[in-house]
């Protein structure tokens, strides 16, 4: 068999006994500590709009920012459209954890020589917080690109906390710009890469443009008066469409957000969105119209907007980069002008979408960083107030429905801040979300959720390789619980089940590299539907990688008999090999009971009858599933890529080493054990197979596998290379 990535791949997945050979006995994974108690999250459903209740959030701080955390029902007085209203609902919802701040002193005290910590798969009843931090490259300058990217790593290095949900998002990216809700770091810092300044936006090299006189023509002619009006009015034409689309960006951040779990929060870093651009107040009609729209999808998608000021402190007089020419001073003055009314419009939409929404706006300040800290600590906790609305909240007025302004008081003495929902329109969430959702619908909100819809449930386990003749490429299976399917009985024992298939896998620039759309019509019979229903199907998926860099493969399959939706998503790093670093590839696992691996250890037995060879293993413990029990052996393989040769020997000094995760803790660390490398030739790529014995006592719930080499004959910022892979106890 020829040593590609084909072979490899069977060798893994179809040979494992080999696994068995291996001189050094398994170790035994310890059993983990019982998991700690998780706090208590916030309500999915902070707004509420229905005949019977409105609920609304909000956060009263005292003058010095301070929230205040201790106002009672009679302390308040909530009002729609001026009228008071009686307060039914009243409670305050903390976020605030010791736990949370103890865990991030923890990371900041780990040795940054250490082997990176596996990510911790969260689920919906884990998430604290949901932040999208939204980018507006269609109008950041390349200045404000610098300290934008600034900010943002400083957030991942040190503000984000383990029960964080984030995704970076650009405006200009597109839908497939759309990252991942996550608290995987590596998907994060991958998306932070592609925060660049883009030369086809509205945004310049600086915050502005220098005034010069800039026109061959001379002051005051005719020629010089008409080639300015055509240039201004241009220039407004591109920042309302500019502006349109970051609104529209923003609105499908929103929209994506509806259904997640946590406090909801958008950060948008922007250098301005102008409402009324220009004299004339029906130019900026466009921008107006989506600014309400979108504050009203946050409202009832209990989202709260956040939105800064990338530019920082501006000076608005005449500086070094501007070159007057031959203007005289009224003329100059009058640019100055214009630059102080541009700057302050376009501060407008900033302060605007806050408001709304129940966040603020943070402008004139060059510390990004403590903004984006500003936010955070804002979602520490907040007020939900409810009241029963009146039956005339819901009627139309000349056809069509009010929108009701709301507002809220602090009846107890002193100066308090509030921040609320500026109101809703007079729409049921019941009117506002459709009840019925189209096939493409119910594939596209699986494919973008964070968290795999279980209607039919999926295991999706993509795995990185390189060869030599075939290059990098990315394998994907998709094992499909056949028993979440529809099958129709048909004459002569068939079975039949039909169902959709999307899978697109995601660069990290946010184009399509690979997508499949199918159909797929299933007919079985007999045993092999029988074997169908009691293991599965695996869907294969190859995609060939050209380009080093994130990707991400996300997937849904929707049956279509019960239209239920399963989902499943992985993010892969797709390694450079020509930069001749440590690199490893996917790790492959699979199980065996602890006496199938002691027999095949010993060798074949001659008194063994032919029953006692076929294969009896549990198709749960195959490679796709990885669902253990405690007891058995776990067989796991990856390959090792770019080790540095030994000039005298010309062998490579490695030392490999594997630990064990559950909640992001460590169970299990194996000790560093050198690679027998004597009977080795080809050190191109060199495969690491082994086995590990779990422990009898292991807990059930999700691990982390993590698989470390160390090469010990290069530099010490590069000698560490890892991978991991997920598996279950059962």
């Amino acid at each position: 068999m020829k040593r590609t990535l084909i072979a490899f791949c069977l060798l893994l997945s179809l040979t494992w006994p080999g696994f068995a050979q291996q001189p050094t006995p398994p170790k035994q994974a310890a059993p983990p500590q019982p998991e700690t108690q998780t706090p208590q999250r916030a309500s999915e459903d902070v707004v509420r709009i229905t005949t019977n209740l409105v609920q609304v959030d909000a956060v009263i701080t005292e003058k010095n920012g301070k929230q205040v955390t201790d106002l009672r029902p009679d302390e308040l007085q909530i009002l729609e459209d001026g009228k008071p209203q009686k307060i039914d609902n009243f409670s305050y919802v903390s976020l605030d954890s010791a736990a949370r701040s103890s865990a991030a002193a923890a990371a900041k005290s780990v040795d940054k020589n250490a082997p990176p910590l596996p990510p911790v798969k969260l689920r919906p009843d884990q998430v604290r917080r949901t932040i999208a931090l939204v980018v507006d490259d269609l109008g950041l300058s390349f200045e404000s690109t610098h300290f934008v990217r600034a900010a943002l790593k400083k957030f991942l290095d040190e503000q984000m906390q383990p029960n964080d949900l984030v995704a970076i998002i650009r405006t200009a990216g597109g839908v497939g710009a759309l990252q991942q809700f996550t608290s995987d770091k590596r998907q994060l810092y991958a998306a932070l890469e592609k925060v660049k300044w883009s030369m086809s936006g509205r945004g310049g090299v600086g915050a502005f443009a220098p005034i010069t006189s800039g026109s061959p023509e001379m002051p005051g002619s005719d020629n010089a008066t008409l080639t300015s009006d055509a240039d201004q009015d241009l220039e407004r034409f591109r920042e309302d469409i500019f502006s349109v689309g970051t609104l529209g960006a923003i609105n499908y951040v929103v929209r994506g957000l509806r259904t997640l779990p946590g406090r909801k929060s958008v950060i948008v870093m922007s250098d301005g969105i102008k409402i009324f651009n220009g004299a004339d107040a029906a130019s900026g009609q466009r921008v107006l119209d989506a600014l309400r729209n979108l504050t009203d999808q946050a409202n009832r998608a209990s989202v709260v907007i956040y939105t800064m000021d990338a530019r920082g402190l501006q000076t608005l007089g005449f500086t070094a980069e501007d070159s007057g020419g031959q203007m005289n001073a009224n003329e100059i003055e009058k640019n100055l002008a214009d630059r102080r009314a541009s700057f302050f419009e376009s501060q407008n939409g900033l302060f605007y979408l806050a408001q709304q929404t129940g966040g603020f706006a943070i402008v004139n300040n060059n510390d990004l960083a403590g903004g984006i800290k500003r936010v955070i600590d804002d979602q520490k906790g907040y007020y939900l107030i409810g009241y029963r609305p009146d039956e005339s909240t819901f009627d139309k007025v000349s056809g069509r429905r009010k929108f009701h302004k709301l507002s809220l008081r602090v009846l107890r003495p002193g100066k308090f801040n509030v921040r609320v929902r500026n109101g809703f329109f007079g729409i049921t969430d019941e009117e506002a979300v459709p009840q019925v959702k189209t096939r493409v619908r119910q594939l596209t909100d699986a494919l973008t959720s964070p968290f795999g819809s279980a209607g039919v449930h999926l295991r999706l386990t993509s795995l990185f390789f390189h060869d030599p003749k075939t290059g990098s490429i990315m394998r994907s299976m998709l094992h499909v619980n056949a028993r979440d399917l529809t099958f129709t009985e048909e004459p002569d024992g068939w079975h039949q089940s039909v169902f959709d298939i999307l899978a697109v896998t995601f660069g990290d620039n946010g184009i399509v590299v690979d997508q499949i759309s199918r159909t797929h019509t299933m007919r079985l019979k007999g045993k092999a539907y029988e074997r169908i229903l009691r293991e599965g199907f695996i869907y294969n998926l190859m995609v060939p990688v050209k380009k080093a860099g994130a990707y991400q493969l996300r997937t849904a399959l929707r049956d279509t008999a019960s239209e239920h939706v399963g989902s499943a998503s992985q993010f892969i790093e797709v390694p450079d090999i020509k930069k001749n670093r440590l690199t490893l590839s996917g790790v492959l696992v699979r199980g065996l009971p602890l006496q199938t691996y002691l027999r095949d250890r010993a060798g074949p037995d001659p008194q063994a009858s032919a029953d006692d060879s076929v294969d009896q293993s549990d198709p749960e413990t195959s490679a796709a599933l990885r669902r253990f029990s405690g007891g058995m052996v776990m067989l796991y393989g990856v390959a090792i890529y770019n080790a540095q040769l030994d000039k005298q020997t010309g062998k490579p000094n490695l030392q490999t080493q594997i630990r064990v995760f559950r909640d992001g803790q460590l169970v299990f660390s194996g000790a560093q054990v050198p690679m027998d490398t004597s009977k080795l030739t080809d050190f191109k790529q060199l495969t690491v197979m082994s086995g590990l014995e779990l422990g009898a006592e292991m807990l059930p719930g999700e691990y982390v596998l993590q698989v470390i080499a160390t090469d010990l004959l290069a530099k010490e910022k590069r000698r560490l290379a890892t991978q991991w892979i997920d598996f279950e106890i059962k």
